[in-house]
């Protein structure tokens, strides 16, 4: 069929359609060529489109593959760049310029506070930030500590006036302190019993020796609280101690410190049943746990994982904290542990947490800084010449969130709720708005799944003021 353009085109030429035949034969074969044209026509169009429509998918196909190689790829860089953070950069989440002193912190803080003589500093108690120019005052020794008076003199040689060549006379003292430690000593308490006898031949009798905290041991109660105190407060461990008490002169191998250890525990076994009837009697309680890897434990290998849980809780002005091992992390142990607790239960968004409130009806308080953290991470995976983000974004809203707490961290639940609500819907609205478009995969994709899976338990601690 021609369109009416190109008919009248025809038309204006005057070019004449072609003659058809006359024989009826002729027509049936042309008709029968041209209908074999048109098939090969349509077969070929068919085959074309068949040719189309599989390179369209060859093509999906690649986009998808380059889209998913490039999202691997992204995935890939966030780890490297997560594990480069682990490995070299501050382990703290916190953000302080003070993490820069670590090795120069001497020649900083001489450079910032240049004295000649100590003696220049005020002698008076003053707070550090009421201080002129920022500078710390110079505080008096506290009277409580012993003094050694040391009395220095002139030769009566020297105390020879220079006019008249009498000897000079005392008319006053100048008088400076200086703080001075004497080194860990140690000594041998020697115990001596005295026997006693009668002449009748009765018997005899010897005086009892006091109670020890580990019988026929040689360790006194003070050597064990030292050696406990030293490891367990102060990080010291066994090893180190073990090379002082060389320094000092006793070879004290520290498979016999270990075993001090292992029977001092037993020994504090009544005290820590008492500091959990305390902890479990307050009605708020917080767990987390955390993994260790024991050597040599019943059957389990060397590579597999075990666990160690803080639980920390009772009232504020005394809180009760206390450790529990066990090799498993299933939510029978904590089951255990909560036996009898009713309160709030605060955690992370660990699923056999969830299980627990619910079984033993608590209330369950989420952690935002376990939120906090998954969102530092998120910054993290960006390597460091990345601008500011989504992830940077939401680690600022959260961080609004403590600056907020640490001025109202006296105030009633409801002031609080009144100066953080609008900050909170802010947030529920910020993440509401992205969390569908970042894949789920990704960092920032956790860290926004995170928080949106935890919202309701993270908004309970606005119930109440000592959360």
């Amino acid at each position: 069929m021609q369109c009416s353009f190109c008919f009248d085109r025809i038309v204006d030429m005057k070019v004449k359609p072609p003659s058809l035949a006359n024989n009826p034969q002729t027509l049936k074969a042309s008709l029968v060529e041209k209908e074999v044209r048109i098939a090969l026509q349509e077969a070929q169009i068919s085959e074309q489109g068949t040719r189309i429509i599989e390179r369209d998918r060859t093509i999906l196909s690649l986009t998808k593959r380059l889209h998913h190689a490039k999202m691997r790829a992204e995935l890939l860089q966030e780890k490297l760049n997560l594990a480069l953070a682990h490995r070299y950069a501050a382990r703290s989440e916190k953000r302080s310029a003070d993490q820069l002193k670590l090795f120069n912190e001497a020649e900083m803080e001489g450079a910032a506070y240049p004295v000649e003589d100590e003696e220049s500093l005020p002698a008076t108690v003053v707070a550090e930030h009421t201080c002129p120019k920022g500078k710390p005052g110079r505080k008096p020794l506290p009277a409580s500590l012993p003094r050694v008076v040391i009395r220095h003199t002139l030769p009566e040689n020297e105390r020879l006036c220079p006019h008249d060549g009498r000897v000079m006379t005392v008319i006053g003292e100048e008088v400076s302190e200086q703080l001075d430690i004497v080194p860990a000593t140690i000594r041998v308490l020697r115990h001596i019993r005295e026997r006693y006898g009668c002449s009748c031949e009765g018997g005899v009798k010897s005086t009892p020796l006091p109670p020890q905290p580990i019988p026929k041991s040689m360790v006194s109660p003070g050597l064990l609280a030292h050696v406990v105190v030293s490891k367990y407060q102060d990080a010291l461990p066994l090893y180190r101690q073990e090379t002082i008490l060389q320094r000092i002169g006793v070879a004290l191998p520290r498979a016999t410190l270990a075993t001090w250890m292992i029977k001092a525990g037993v020994l504090i076994q009544p005290l820590i049943n008492l500091m959990r009837d305390r902890l479990l009697a307050y009605d708020i309680l917080q767990m987390d746990e955390a993994t260790v890897q024991v050597l040599k434990e019943p059957g389990k290998t060397t590579q597999s994982k075990s666990y160690l849980r803080v639980q920390r809780g009772g009232p504020p002005e005394t809180p009760i904290i206390l450790f529990d091992y066990d090799p498993s992390r299933s939510q029978e142990v904590p089951l255990r542990l909560l036996a009898g607790f009713t309160g709030i239960f605060q955690t992370d968004g660990y699923a056999a947490y969830g299980a627990v409130a619910r079984a033993q009806g608590l209330i369950h308080a989420g952690c935002l800084a376990h939120c906090r953290r998954k969102f530092d991470e998120a910054v993290k995976t960006q390597g460091k010449h990345q601008k500011p983000g989504l992830a940077d974004e939401g680690l600022s809203q959260i961080q609004r969130l403590y600056r907020i707490e640490k001025t109202v961290r006296e105030a009633t639940p409801d002031d609080c709720l009144a100066h953080e609500q609008p900050l909170w819907k802010a947030l529920r609205v910020w993440s509401d708005t992205y969390r569908p478009q970042v894949p789920p995969q990704t960092a920032l994709g956790k860290a926004l799944g995170s928080l949106h899976n935890e919202w309701e338990k993270l908004l309970v601690y606005l119930q109440d003021g000592r959360l």
